[in-house]
């Protein structure tokens, strides 16, 4: 029997997925990314339903794309659909929804923790964009990163590629709240959902929808435009050489 790539467990009005491929850093591949979108859409489907908790199995929340898998022919249109698909449920579902980052959250990983609508984590996770430096362009992230974040944070977090640790993610806003250590981390979101739970349910519902909808751009056009660039740079020459380079542990040859 295959092990499930994410876990469900539903406590009075919260449903808790975990991501579950520990071994492999909770990396998306694509049956992970349709568990996880089958977990929202079951939840949402359900009335007594109210919060989305995302969390990572091990000592890591996500590290992104499996790029072993996304290199393979005929995979990057399947993974980049179902990034897309994952954060486009993510974003527009009526339940609110917390990422709890471990560890770290980069890349596609940091990318669902962007769809929720509160963020907590550690002073010690770490927290990074390097699609860059992979030959990639993070443009389904761009889509939630631009509403976050300032411009000069979002340019010098897509642009330099650099990972940067919980406190600074709060400094500049990519989370909301962060704590000392794991230790602390399920008393902070108990306390969260316990305040989120004194509001009324269809009234935030319809809170989260206006939000959504005084943007100039809704989140789905934003990730139909962006997911043009993200398929474009996954199947160039640039990516095929910065994927192979990290698969093989070595600095990539940026040809002229």
């Amino acid at each position: 029997m295959s092990t499930s790539l994410v876990l469900v467990e539903r406590a009075g009005p919260v449903t808790t997925v975990t991501l579950n491929r520990p071994e492999k850093r909770n990396a998306l591949n694509t049956g992970l990314l349709e568990q996880l979108c089958t977990a929202l859409a079951g939840a949402e489907a359900s009335p007594t339903q109210r919060i989305f908790v995302l969390r990572g199995a091990g000592k890591v929340f996500c590290s992104g794309l499996d790029l072993e898998e996304a290199s393979k022919p005929g995979q990057a249109h399947a993974s980049a659909d179902l990034v897309a698909q994952a954060l486009r449920a993510i974003a527009a579902t009526r339940l609110i929804t917390i990422a709890v980052v471990q560890g770290a959250a980069i890349a596609g990983g940091a990318g669902l923790m962007s769809a929720c609508d509160f963020a907590v984590t550690t002073r010690d996770a770490k927290f990074g964009y390097p699609e860059v430096r992979r030959g990639l362009v993070p443009a389904l992230i761009m889509t939630f990163l631009r509403r976050q974040l300032r411009e000069r944070d979002a340019r010098e977090l897509l642009l330099l590629g650099k990972l940067i640790d919980g406190t600074h993610a709060h400094a500049i806003g990519l989370v909301n709240r962060v704590v000392a250590d794991e230790a602390y981390l399920a008393t902070e979101v108990s306390a969260l959902i316990s305040s989120l739970l004194q509001g009324a349910p269809e009234a935030m519902a319809e809170t989260k929808r206006l939000l959504a909808e005084l943007w100039p751009v809704p989140v789905a056009t934003d990730l139909h435009h962006a997911h043009k660039y993200h398929l474009s740079a996954r199947n160039s020459a640039e990516a095929q050489e910065g994927v192979s380079a990290f698969l093989d542990k070595r600095p990539p040859n940026w040809a002229p």
